[in-house]
């Protein structure tokens, strides 16, 4: 009973944080707020729904499947949009100088 009210948690948390992140998408004024509302979504959100999918049929071993794609997506995610506004301002601040 406790792992279906965890499930149910993590799966609507991770739905509202995907929200959340498409509603930032569209409504953010520039690049870089809209690469931040992209990253804290995709990041928090990607992770509580794998963590709902591996509370769902309890704790098992193939469940660490799931954990380490959490710890890659912890790890890459953000380094990745940090990369890319990093490159955008590069490329903005470049035609501004000019």
């Amino acid at each position: 009973m406790i792992f279906k009210v965890l499930y149910a948690v993590f799966m609507f948390g991770g739905m509202f944080f995907f929200g959340v992140g498409t509603l930032g998408l569209i409504r953010m004024p520039d690049t870089f707020s809209r690469a931040h509302s992209a990253a804290k979504c995709d990041t928090l959100g990607a992770a509580l729904c794998m963590m709902g999918l591996v509370l769902m049929d309890g704790l098992s071993f193939k469940d660490t499947k799931f954990l380490l794609v959490i710890a890659f997506i912890w790890l890459t995610n953000p380094t990745a949009t940090h990369l890319i506004a990093r490159s955008i301002y590069k490329n903005t601040s470049k035609g501004v100088n000019e």
